[in-house]
């Protein structure tokens, strides 16, 4: 039996690994860490393995970057959010960022459509 708990602890930690890398890589530099989050669809859970021991590593990953880790599962859905408090600065670049994205779209929807 002390194999099998072996075993179990090393997937637990390649996948508290993995979990940590797609974590990293959604970030954006500019944000310095800040805003982060990862969604796994059905398919990414069905291979990770139970529920509750991805939720569990996913916030030992999010503790790992220093993120304050919640977990939601929506619509088959696994939202892994960074919940801590955004510094002022941080936060105005990302609302800039934002209105930039709209003013673009709204610029692109006023464009005649060549078809």
């Amino acid at each position: 039996m002390p194999a099998m708990d072996e075993l179990a602890r090393r997937r637990y930690e390649k996948l508290v690994d993995r979990l940590e890398s797609q974590m990293r890589a959604a970030l954006k530099p500019e944000y310095e860490g800040y805003y982060g989050q990862l969604i796994l669809g059905a398919d990414d859970l069905a291979e990770m393995g139970e529920l509750k021991d991805v939720q569990r590593a996913a916030r030992e990953a999010g503790r790992r970057l220093g993120w304050k880790t919640t977990t939601h599962l929506v619509g088959g859905r696994l939202f892994v959010l960074d919940e801590r408090e955004v510094p002022e600065g941080i936060e105005r670049l990302v609302g800039d960022a934002a209105a930039a994205a709209m003013d673009r779209f709204w610029e692109e929807g006023r464009r005649p459509r060549l078809t």
